[in-house]
């Protein structure tokens, strides 16, 4: 969709620190992380919200979410992980996205205040993309 920068990274003349990308979907770091590590994970279509994703490719891209939710902790040693999709209210961008976000205990997130964390710089962004990449496992 023309103006749409998460349709923009899928076709590539957005830049992002791509995560994973494959026919269910694209996950990729988030610019403003809540924790370092923070993902996106988008279908390839663009769909406002998650009522607007056909049924045949839920299993597909909630595939996706649980195996980028199990990168997440296996590439950067957290505790878990915290997943959520906002539907239009607190949507930043109007494309289906879900947030994998790392936990750890103890890390100061509480109910849905979510401070943000930005990386030191590029080098810092592209080290923790490979290395929950690196963690990603099955198609």
């Amino acid at each position: 969709m023309a103006g749409c920068v998460f349709c923009a990274i899928v076709v590539g003349s957005a830049s992002a620190f791509l995560v994973a990308d494959e026919p269910s979907g694209v996950a990729f770091l988030d610019t403003r992380p809540v924790f370092r590590g923070h993902v996106l994970v988008i279908p390839r279509e663009h769909f406002a919200t998650l009522g607007d994703l056909p049924g045949p490719d839920l299993a597909g891209y909630f595939g996706l979410v649980q195996r980028i939710s199990a990168a997440v902790e296996a590439g950067l040693g957290s505790g878990g992980t915290f997943v959520a999709i906002n539907n239009r209210v607190s949507q930043s961008v109007p494309h289906l996205h879900t947030h994998v976000v790392p936990r750890t205990k103890g890390d100061g997130l509480r109910g849905f205040f979510w401070p943000r964390h930005r990386y030191a710089d590029d080098a810092e962004a592209a080290d923790y993309a490979t290395r929950i990449a690196a963690s990603l496992t099955g198609p």
